[in-house]
């Protein structure tokens, strides 16, 4: 885990991204963007009240001096926000509801991030996925080709990394949606170092079951090959034969995969979910995320569990995303 943050850290620190904050008062915001600007890694850009947080931030006994503080409500360009905001939302939005939308902090936070004031955006310490999403959704929309946005997991023990996707956004996802999650899984993959060898993941290995469940991921391996012709992808396996080299041989001896996959594509919400919580509890994996993926812009959300190690983590993600 050090050592895959530590890469990331010494890119980070020739770029400065600049990481907004919309939650500034909580306490696990304030201290992670505190180590942030200490350790030179980006700048936090904190929204809200500067009296207040910075009396929050003596009160934790905490350096905020190198953080940006922004006070929707004192906004120099804000006028300018809420045209740009009206104009993007095109016609669905009034400008006094607009006026109204802005003050809110995940609003305010992405507008930032769309209009490059700020790289990236990290919330969800004290709002809902929903709230943290649907702004980054209206605002800074999907990339081009992308029709869904979803959610990975860095999985890291010692050495060793793996990416689950989607275990966060897509409950039941079509074929179409899993070759898409795939493409931006194996890019995301890239964005940190990994050579992404990609498994589409069912409980059939090439074939050895056939059911509606496994036509899904067999024709989403398909479209995912077509859309990702440099992409090294296939399926579908069960989980140990595109893990277990052993396994691999016996199930799977023409695949281009020999049990060494690394990205891992789950068929639905509700087996990705469990894995990485598997791997998380029983085998000792550190679960990084989610981690957004699919849109213009990086934004991402918080558990609102999260301790402010999660916090300082999810930023430096952030903003290695924004490269």
């Amino acid at each position: 885990m050090a050592e895959f943050f530590a890469q990331i850290k010494s890119r980070l620190q020739h770029t400065k991204k600049r990481i907004v904050f919309p939650e500034a008062l909580d306490d696990r915001i304030l201290c992670a963007a505190s180590k942030l600007s200490e350790e030179n890694i980006l700048t936090p850009v904190l929204l809200g009240n500067k009296k207040k947080i910075n009396e929050k931030a003596r009160e934790l006994d905490v350096d905020i001096a190198s953080c940006d503080v922004i006070d929707p409500a004192n906004y120099d360009l804000f006028d300018t926000m809420v045209d740009a905001f009206v104009e993007r939302r095109k016609g669905k939005v009034t400008k006094d509801q607009a006026l109204s939308m802005l003050m809110d902090g995940n609003y305010f936070g992405t507008m930032l991030v769309y209009l490059h004031k700020a790289d990236g955006l990290v919330s969800g310490a004290v709002h809902s996925t929903t709230e943290t999403v649907r702004p980054a959704l209206q605002i800074i929309k999907t990339k081009s080709g992308i029709n869904k946005t979803s959610g990975l997991f860095m999985m890291i023990r010692g050495e060793e990394t793996y990416v689950f996707a989607d275990c966060a956004i897509n409950i039941a996802p079509s074929s179409e949606d899993l070759a898409e999650i795939a493409g931006a899984s194996a890019e995301t993959a890239r964005i940190f170092g990994i050579d992404p060898r990609v498994a589409m993941l069912s409980f059939s290995t090439k074939g050895s079951a056939k059911s509606e469940e496994t036509k899904k991921v067999t024709n989403a391996l398909q479209l995912a090959k077509e859309a990702n012709p440099d992409i090294l992808i296939d399926g579908e396996f069960q989980f140990d034969a595109a893990f277990v080299p052993s396994v691999a041989a016996k199930k799977a001896p023409a695949s281009p995969i020999k049990g060494d996959a690394n990205v891992f594509i789950f068929p639905n919400l509700d087996a990705g979910n469990i894995g990485y919580k598997i791997a998380q509890r029983l085998g000792g994996f550190e679960a990084v995320g989610p981690i957004l993926q699919g849109l213009n812009r990086p934004v991402n959300d918080l558990s609102r569990g999260c301790n402010k190690e999660d916090v300082y983590k999810l930023a430096i993600i952030t903003a290695a995303q924004a490269e």
